[in-house]
């Protein structure tokens, strides 16, 4: 089954990318795939802060940040086994672009659609990161960095579906599905300026 298919991304990465661009600069994609973990970490914390009622939602965020930041701490060790230094944070437009998408607004029931609309983005960029990994699994040549990625690609998944279970779940008076259709149509389109740099999702 196609990520396309399991995800219903509408437009998946060209592998060509992996030749092209990330086997030229790993040290590169090391050092933004960090901070991605780093970024996903920050996130899980946010919506702790954001969400401090939600029980359920606040121990798996916990949860995740923890795990999120074991896997900053494994790109890291290949960084430093690999002879590399971390670099300083990169932009990641791509998710700056998502932001944008945002519903926000005050109020309880805009306060029930800006959570479900930030586990939607949160589900979205794990969507993309979980195809990612996997295309750079198959194509790249470091058996390493394939194992590893493959072995991110079932977690990331994992992290997906938590995010839309929680949207689901916590999203009364929200017809989540629908949303989430925005959310993908929208996605397709930003996309089509990305997979061309050495960063995830650049």
């Amino acid at each position: 089954m196609s990520e396309k298919t399991m995800f219903k991304l509408q437009l998946p990465t060209d592998p060509t990318w992996v030749k092209n661009v990330v086997e030229s600069n790993i040290e590169e994609i090391l050092t933004d795939h960090a901070y991605c973990e780093q970024k996903a970490a920050t996130n899980a914390i946010t919506l702790i802060i954001q969400n401090p009622n939600i029980s359920e939602l606040v121990q798996e965020m916990a949860e995740l940040a923890k795990e999120e930041m074991d896997h900053f701490k494994r790109v890291h060790d290949l960084i430093l086994k690999r002879g590399f230094t971390l670099g300083l944070e990169r932009k990641d437009n791509y998710v700056n672009e998502l932001i944008k998408f945002l519903k926000r607004g005050g109020g309880e029931a805009k306060r029930t659609e800006s959570m479900v609309d930030r586990l939607l983005l949160a589900a979205m960029i794990e969507a993309r990161s979980c195809e990612r990994f996997k295309v750079l699994s198959e194509y790249v040549e470091d058996q390493e960095l394939s194992e590893f990625y493959h072995e991110l690609m079932i977690s990331e998944a994992t992290h997906y579906t938590m995010f839309i279970g929680l949207a689901r779940k916590y999203g009364e008076g929200i017809d989540v599905e629908k949303r989430w259709q925005e959310w993908l149509d929208y996605e397709g389109k930003v996309i089509k300026s990305y997979g061309k740099a050495e960063t995830i999702h650049g």
